[in-house]
């Protein structure tokens, strides 16, 4: 009688078969479990780089915020103060920008609002925020006319540097520049000529104004333009060299020049400064 084999007994080949398999779940299983907590630990270790690059950039903020250690009005925020607190050149620049059409900032929130500075940033500056309480107004709308009626105008040629620096927009450095070009003028003929002074923005030339007017004009010296030298015409605030050039070449070719209008028919000059440099020159 043949004996039966039973079904769960395996060759030695058989066995070494199941064994290799075996093994490979386990290393499976093994290099899976390694990479699973290898990409974990990477991007635990990216969180915990932005965490503390969150507090170093927080830290900065307080670092730069305590350098104004007394509280401040943020209307009056320059570019440099305004660095120093950590704040971006943008974030100034709109600051800057909102204050030039004479409004003021209230609070922290409108702070915020015109500038745009994250709320971290206005965390640590909100604190150090002093803003002026807001007195009730008592004037009527005919009372603060006759205040502006009541002003008495000066003349803007006899008015000095320091006097400039009441006006709202002007400093020690603008008031300066307004006096140097009065002298290089020779004084003001007329109140335009202001919109001339370099960085002198046209609302500050309306503040000036509201308190200065020429009351009359100065008393300059005029060249003769057919005898006057090239070096007398060229320092002549209104002349530059080309155009200088322009009108002794011209004089040379009509030997004359019987009326000052004639030097609009040069081709080349600026008419638009003619009655500018007409305060200089005369023909005789």
């Amino acid at each position: 009688m043949r004996k039966l084999r039973p079904h769960f007994v395996y060759n030695k080949r058989q066995r070494n078969g199941v064994f290799c398999f075996m093994l490979l779940l386990v290393c499976i299983q093994v290099g899976y479990y390694l990479y699973v907590n290898r990409n974990r630990r990477i991007e635990l270790d990216v969180n915990e780089v932005a965490f503390l690059n969150k507090k170093i950039d927080s830290l900065k903020l307080l670092k730069s915020a305590t350098k104004m250690r007394y509280p401040f009005n943020p209307n009056f925020i320059t570019d440099e103060k305004g660095y120093a607190l950590g704040m971006s050149v943008l974030e100034i620049d709109r600051l800057l920008a909102f204050r030039s059409e004479y409004k003021w900032v209230n609070s922290s929130r409108e702070f915020q609002e015109v500038t745009k500075v994250s709320d971290s940033l206005l965390g640590v500056l909100s604190p150090l925020f002093l803003f002026p309480a807001k007195k009730k107004s008592i004037k009527t709308t005919s009372a603060k006319l006759r205040v502006y009626k009541s002003i008495v105008k000066k003349d803007i040629n006899k008015v000095t540097a320091i006097e400039l620096r009441k006006i709202y927009g002007i400093g020690e450095k603008l008031s300066a520049r307004i006096i140097k070009y009065r002298n290089r003028l020779g004084g003001f003929s007329e109140m335009s000529q202001l919109q001339e002074v370099y960085r002198l923005e046209s609302k500050v030339v309306k503040e000036i104004l509201k308190y200065y007017k020429v009351f009359e004009p100065p008393v300059l010296e005029k060249h003769n333009i057919n005898t006057a030298s090239f070096k007398e015409i060229l320092s002549i605030v209104y002349m530059d060299y080309p155009t200088t050039k322009l009108l002794f070449r011209y004089r040379d070719s009509v030997g004359e020049l019987k009326n000052l209008e004639e030097i609009k028919k040069i081709q080349g000059f600026p008419i638009e400064k003619y009655h500018r440099i007409a305060l200089y020159l005369r023909a005789e």
